[in-house]
């Protein structure tokens, strides 16, 4: 499996350097975002169609299938949301505070940095795929099938819903607390974890190790300590009027009733 892990660092080091040298030409990183999600369709597709040879198990199509299906919506998504709306205020911000050479730094800071991650996260694709036996698919796999349904209708319905409240010019400066974001603050970041850990659930169930749970802690972390819902929650506190109200009676991550105000 070290070749299978190596081949797919490499494949996803070089894609980011060119993403990089792309970047100079634009003007702007932004883009990135977009390609986190394809990155992960195009680790599965590599296994899937290039790295590992037939047959191929169920297990492996049903990780393809997941990561396919969950990284091109997301993928699309964040795509047009940079062609709409321009480059991100946080990397404006990040290449600004930059020491030294800017290019230099972003692709250290973004690029090769997304990459390392991209491929740590996608340790339970790889390992899954790489140790699948072809044997059919079992309780845990059908679990970690339906985890990962319900992440991705959590992600793709709260995305649908952001999107159409920010449409409203009657809601410039509001706070979303309306459809899944009554129930949790980031219904997105929620759905992002449960694909993953369905993803984890499928490749245990193909016999990868246990510590393919690495990908998903990762991203799990990433998401509620470092750059996700943590950095998002301290601007829209100085920025958004009520939303430390909203904060106080909502779930911070896993779906659950408003609180009461006390």
């Amino acid at each position: 499996m070290f070749e299978l892990l190596l081949a797919n660092l490499l494949l996803l080091l070089t894609c980011m350097v060119g993403l990089w040298l792309l970047s100079i030409a634009l003007g702007d990183v932004s883009f990135v975002d977009s390609f986190w999600a394809f990155g992960f369709v195009v680790v599965a597709a590599a296994c899937y169609l290039v790295f590992l040879p037939a047959p191929r198990g169920v297990h492996s199509l049903a990780l393809l299938v997941v990561t396919a299906v969950w990284g091109l919506r997301l993928a699309g998504y964040l795509m047009l949301r940079w062609r709409r709306d321009g480059a991100d205020p946080r990397y404006v911000r990040m290449i600004e505070k930059a020491p030294g050479n800017p290019h230099l730094f972003t692709l250290r800071s973004v690029f090769l940095l997304q990459g390392l991650m991209l491929w740590t996260v996608s340790l339970p694709i790889q390992l899954g795929m790489g140790v699948d036996g072809g044997v059919v698919l079992g309780p845990l796999a059908f679990a970690g099938l339906a985890l990962a349904v319900v992440g991705f209708l959590f992600e793709s319905i709260g995305d649908r819903q952001m999107a159409q409240f920010r449409s409203d010019p009657a809601n410039r400066g509001q706070v979303m607390d309306r459809g899944l974001w009554r129930y949790t603050r980031h219904p997105n970041y929620f759905g992002d974890a449960c694909v993953f850990w369905g993803l984890c659930l499928i490749a245990w169930s193909a016999g990868a190790p246990w510590w393919v749970a690495a990908g998903p802690l990762l991203l799990t972390w990433t998401l509620l300590r470092w750059s996700g819902a943590a950095l998002l929650e301290r601007r829209l506190k100085r920025s958004r009027p009520g939303y430390e109200e909203y904060v106080a009676r909502t779930s911070g991550f896993v779906p659950w009733p408003p609180r009461e105000p006390s």
